[in-house]
């Protein structure tokens, strides 16, 4: 059975409406053509964050979200989502938007890099915004 977990490290954030956002993801994930084996989300502090994206990728700075891909067969979704609630929070208020509505913009983009899109150059960044849009969309008409 596909499973979507949600894991704290080094903060107390709580996921209201878990089974609303586990059911979205899913959904997301089979409309690009892929079977969810599992993902976990793993929210936490900068700090720790950091420490992940300074040990894994050799990035000596604060992010959003750092996304494993753990996959082995194709189409098929094994992996885990660190998000910083801290950056989610600072973002959140940056762009005029509730906690709530940024995580779950973090949450389809470190997902959508599973599903296999990029950000890396101007016009990927553009593909991928359009995708986080529309499936936060359908988020909200759920």
């Amino acid at each position: 059975m596909p499973k979507i977990n949600f894991f704290t490290e080094d903060t107390n954030y709580t996921l209201k409406g878990k089974n609303a956002v586990k059911k979205w993801i899913s959904e997301t994930i089979l409309a690009e053509g892929y079977q969810l084996a599992e993902l976990n989300f793993i929210f936490c502090s900068d700090d720790y964050l950091l420490r992940i994206n300074q040990d894994f990728l050799e990035h000596d700075y604060y992010t959003d979200v750092i996304t494993f891909d753990n996959s082995e067969e194709l189409k098929t979704i094994l992996g885990d989502i660190f998000i910083s609630i801290d950056r989610v929070r600072d973002n959140a208020k940056q762009n005029g938007a509730t906690t709530f509505d940024e995580l779950c913009r973090i949450m389809i983009h470190g997902t959508l890099h599973l599903l296999g899109y990029k950000d890396k150059s101007k016009k990927d960044k553009i593909e991928m915004t359009a995708k986080e849009d529309l499936y936060l969309e359908k988020r909200n008409k759920a």
